[in-house]
């Protein structure tokens, strides 16, 4: 998936879309997208100005966001004004290494459980090899009528 294809299945736009690219979606199963960390991030100048780190919660979002692409294509639908997907919940989060400028995020969720438009996810983060951070997540996607 590109970034227009992106676009259609998630609500977020910047500064807050955190996926560039989905390079491997098997609906039902697993998803691997990918980051591009720049310096122009709105976060960088906060966090911290002299050593600048992309702040936890944000990766953590990046890989909800690239779990409700999977949860969108598994369920076969795209979503409309009147579809969301929630980030219902993460356990077990751990942050291993630092995410700077430069970096590339490599995101990847696999379905763990799925029931009733609730999906359990396993995801990490890397950058090249090294894991940057992990979780397990929670997402439900939800009529807004």
């Amino acid at each position: 998936m590109d970034i227009l294809e992106i676009l259609d299945y998630l609500p977020h736009r910047y500064p807050f879309l955190l996926v560039d690219r989905v390079i491997e979606l098997v609906p039902g199963e697993r998803i691997v997208a990918l980051k591009n960390v720049t310096m122009n991030e709105p976060f960088f100048p906060g966090h911290f100005p002299h050593h600048p780190v992309m702040p936890g919660v944000l990766i953590v979002e990046a890989m909800a966001q690239a779990a409700a692409l999977l949860s969108f294509k598994s369920h076969g639908v795209k979503p409309d004004e009147n579809q969301v997907v929630y980030f219902a919940g993460i356990d077990n989060a751990r942050f291993k290494r630092p995410v700077v400028p430069g970096d590339q995020l490599l995101l990847e969720a696999t379905i763990t459980q799925a029931k009733r438009g609730i999906y359990k996810y396993r995801a990490v983060a890397r950058v090249g090899e090294q894991l940057a951070a992990e979780g397990d997540l929670m997402c439900a996607i939800r009529s807004l009528t």
